[in-house]
């Protein structure tokens, strides 16, 4: 493979960069020896003088070379300002793979890749249940081994929003049964460990269908990942809080409701708002207000009950009066 390219690696979950950046540096060896064509700069002790010193080499026994820098996010813009100037005439033999693993990734450093034609590569799950079952099911694709429909329905429920796993999971299953192989929910379902953390919207929603176990249930699984209990009473709070600003204003569709809410971008979580306000009335957003403040001022010490059981018994309860 020739060399000549630039890839800038960036995400907030540390598994799935490292699984991007690994990516990364394969279709960039390619075909060939890694001993003579691989460079990899990580840790602290690398500077990014010595990573452009590294991607100006020109080969010696090959036809490229792959030069990777991890953790970049450590370095000030300063020190990137030598990087950048390297990406305005870079190397044409070197095929750059740079991992951005923390914080907001600099526009300069963005620019500069992109101006040198390189490609951006986000590891980062995107949002919307629609979004992640496609992503999920790209990355089945992309394994060894070939998953049914209720296979690949089970693995997306079990992880939840600890997607991470995922790339091991399918690993495990390629080394257990071997590549090609067409396997159901009942062959990978030993495989799949503990259930992942679910987002806070798999709770609200429900709540607002009503549904006590599945309220309950995504509680559960929220305790299992080490959500603190005032953290999903403020994400049910926030909730209750948008239809009791939509009652009684005038918001006919998702556009309008989003705009009294104050949201950007997607009309979606507006909508949900809109039509879960419409579904309690003003009666059942009033009892669901007072369950809500009860529940905040009982977290806060006027309860002796444990703060999960105080949450779970203001979703069951928000959840039956939902019905």
């Amino acid at each position: 493979m020739a060399g000549g390219t630039v890839r800038l690696v960036s995400g907030t979950d540390e598994i799935l960069t490292a699984e991007a950046v690994r990516a990364a540096v394969d279709e960039g060896v390619g075909d060939a020896d890694r001993a003579e064509v691989l460079h990899e700069f990580s840790g602290d002790e690398y500077t990014i003088e010595d990573l452009v010193i590294a991607a100006s080499t020109p080969p010696m026994l090959a036809t490229h070379r792959v030069v990777v820098a991890r953790g970049l996010s450590r370095f000030g813009a300063s020190e990137l300002a030598h990087l950048i100037a390297w990406l305005d005439d870079p190397c044409p033999t070197t095929d750059l793979v740079l991992e951005w693993d923390a914080g907001r990734l600099p526009r300069q450093l963005s620019t500069a890749a992109e101006a040198a034609g390189g490609q951006r590569v986000s590891s980062d799950v995107p949002g919307g249940a629609r979004h992640r079952r496609t992503w999920i099911e790209e990355r089945i694709a992309e394994s060894s081994v070939s998953l049914d429909a209720r296979a690949s329905a089970a693995i997306a429920e079990h992880l939840g929003s600890d997607l991470s796993r995922l790339g091991s999971i399918l690993e495990t299953l390629g080394a257990v049964y071997g590549a090609g192989m067409r396997l159901g929910p009942g062959d990978v379902l030993p495989y799949l460990g503990a259930e992942g953390d679910v987002p806070p919207w798999e709770l609200t929603d429900a709540i607002d269908r009503g549904d006590v176990t599945a309220a309950l249930a995504a509680l559960q699984r929220m305790w299992g990942a080490g959500r603190h209990p005032l953290a999903v009473t403020a994400s049910v709070t926030n909730h209750i809080t948008r239809m009791a600003r939509l009652d009684g204003a005038v918001a006919a569709s998702a556009k309008e409701a989003a705009e009294v809410l104050g949201l950007r971008g997607s009309t979606f979580p507006a909508s949900k708002a809109l039509n879960a306000c419409r579904r309690r009335g003003s009666d059942g957003i009033a009892r669901a207000v007072e369950l809500t403040a009860a529940a905040d001022v009982d977290l806060r010490g006027r309860s002796g009950l444990d703060p999960r059981c105080i949450t779970e018994i203001l979703c069951a309860r928000l959840a039956a009066s939902a019905r």
